[in-house]
């Protein structure tokens, strides 16, 4: 078995407008890479899109029903000051969470040993009924979901190594006594949240702060010492990475001064705990990354580890 990639030109069409960091060129950039000749034996799906019961898992109520509607017909649509929504963004944010299910469903079959979903609009800052942070729906979460109502796991957790804090999963998991959600990030920085203190209703939540400037050896402590541990004792039947790169030094939107070599480190030690835990369960999914070159490097480096380790 090896890893499945999966991905859709449609999520080139959610339009954000010049000089919004996160362009289509942000995709772009990651398929680049994965076309390389180190990547041919990846096993290729382009995305199908999440029904509205699918993504209601983790939106319920009417949020789909508001989403649509934001939608234009033409030119572009400001839900806030950084999220943005233009006619082509309907069609990707689902095909974006319609990613994560195709995934979940391979790994589940055994088809695959485990999966990245490179998609856009990302989904950690969505939160059950608030979209933000250039966030529509939580991918991660709809996933997650899905893994939990058609193939019975129970269990499900969310390792974030984006620079942001996924605001968007720790809201959606808080009351979920068996949903499991950690968090690196740089701390204080958008969107506010990610204090040690945020442990969920069930003591389900591990977040590690990082000051801005903290490199690897911070990172690599949080990992180890706080969040691996956490995962051991939750016992998750099925994992999932919200892959953001942002926390790259390079990045222009991050403070953090990580390399690519820290995300495949972590790559290694998440699919380490997961082969122990789950029998290797992993779907990654694209969160954040704005500098082309590092995102392009980090998102190889990880989908390397995921192949290879």
């Amino acid at each position: 078995m090896t890893t499945l990639l999966v991905s859709h030109t449609r999520f080139l069409d959610h339009d954000t407008g010049p000089h919004h960091p996160e362009s289509p060129a942000r995709l772009r950039s990651v398929l680049a890479g994965l076309d390389e000749s180190v990547f041919a034996n990846l096993i290729r799906a382009e995305a199908l899109p999440a029904t509205a019961e699918q993504v209601e898992r983790a939106h319920p109520g009417h949020y789909m029903d508001h989403l649509q509607a934001a939608i234009p017909d033409s030119g572009l649509s400001h839900l806030d000051g950084d999220t943005v929504v233009s006619p082509g963004s309907g069609e990707a944010m689902t095909r974006a969470a319609g990613a994560v299910i195709q995934a979940v469903d391979a790994v589940a079959r055994k088809d695959v040993a485990n999966a990245f979903c490179a998609v856009r609009p990302p989904g950690h800052h969505a939160e059950s009924d608030r979209p933000m942070g250039f966030c529509l729906i939580n991918n991660a979460a709809v996933g997650a979901m899905h893994a939990r109502a058609v193939h019975g796991f129970t269990r499900v957790a969310v390792i974030d190594i984006d620079v942001h804090h996924g605001n968007g999963t720790q809201e959606i998991f808080w009351d979920d006594a068996n949903a499991f959600y950690a968090s690196t990030h740089q701390y204080p920085f958008y969107p506010g949240s990610g204090a040690r203190r945020e442990r969920g209703a069930h003591n389900n939540v591990v977040n590690v702060p990082l000051a801005a400037g903290s490199g690897s050896d911070v990172f690599r402590a949080g990992l180890t010492d706080e969040i691996l541990p956490g995962l051991a004792a939750f016992r998750p039947d099925f994992i999932f990475i919200s892959a953001g790169f942002d926390a790259h030094r390079d990045d222009p939107l991050g403070g953090l001064a990580l390399n690519e070599n820290d995300f495949a480190w972590a790559t290694a030690a998440i699919m380490d705990s997961a082969k122990s835990l789950c029998g290797g369960r992993v779907v990654s999914v694209l969160e954040g990354g704005y500098n082309l070159d590092a995102l392009k490097s980090c998102a190889t480096a990880h989908v390397q580890t995921l192949k290879d380790h």
